[in-house]
């Protein structure tokens, strides 16, 4: 009778399943750690403790014995203002719109409802916690304004959230190892400029952009979860 079950048991669903649910606690898993690590940075900086490092950084983009002045030739500065655009609002909605777009025309319903989610509860997460820490942005004399609060790094955290969530997406389409490396790593590049980006030009210091990073990761990580679980059960 024992052998007769195994026998009826489709191995590969088996498998499956097994893989998937493995993924979902890894991401679950690894969501918590890095929520745990942004409260950690979170309350180093709210203490004072992150500022000696966080200068010696910042300073590090500076001309020695001019801190107004940023470091290398105007086309650079140029270069690092175009790749922080593409951390800004405007420029991630209208990715996300594009993106989701082109999801729903292709049937693929769960993932447009992940990148829209994803996106705009983060937001509403970064912009409710820049109120709520209230930490003034570096005193530096900087060629990009800003009208916010400095922590964590909105610019840092959406496109975590943003690029991991599609990078994710475009991993899961394709059979090719190779292209999922390339669209993660493409995801993690890009994530990665935009917040230094952000240090560079002195709008940030760099404790506010790690501490985007962490739990842009976070959220990416947490609703993948979600929405996988939420599909497991037939919801989406």
């Amino acid at each position: 009778m024992f052998r007769t079950a195994l026998k009826k048991v489709d191995v590969d669903q088996v498998r499956r399943f097994i893989t998937a649910e493995y993924l979902m606690l890894l991401a679950v898993g690894l969501s918590s750690l890095l929520i745990f690590f942004f409260i950690d940075i979170a309350d180093d900086v709210m203490e004072g403790d992150t500022l000696e490092a966080d200068m010696a950084i910042m300073n590090l983009f500076r001309v020695p014995g001019d801190p107004t002045q940023v470091i290398g030739p105007p086309y650079l500065h140029e270069a690092v203002r175009d790749i922080t655009a593409l951390g800004s609002g405007t420029i991630l909605a209208l990715i996300v719109t594009i993106v989701v777009a082109v999801l729903l025309m292709v049937n693929e319903r769960r993932g447009a409802i992940l990148i829209v989610v994803s996106t705009i509860s983060g937001a509403i997460l970064s912009n409710t916690l820049k109120l709520g820490f209230s930490r003034q942005r570096p005193e530096f004399d900087t060629f990009y304004a800003e009208m916010t609060n400095s922590f964590p790094s909105g610019h840092a955290m959406l496109t975590a959230v943003t690029f991991l969530t599609l990078g994710a997406l475009l991993a899961r389409i394709v059979d090719s190892w190779r292209l999922r490396v390339f669209f993660f790593a493409v995801a993690i590049i890009l994530t990665l400029g935009v917040g230094v980006s952000r240090v560079f030009l002195g709008v940030h210091y760099p404790s506010d952009v790690v501490a985007g990073w962490a739990l842009g990761s976070a959220w990416a990580l947490a609703w993948s979860a979600i929405a996988a679980f939420l599909q497991r059960r037939g919801i989406i």
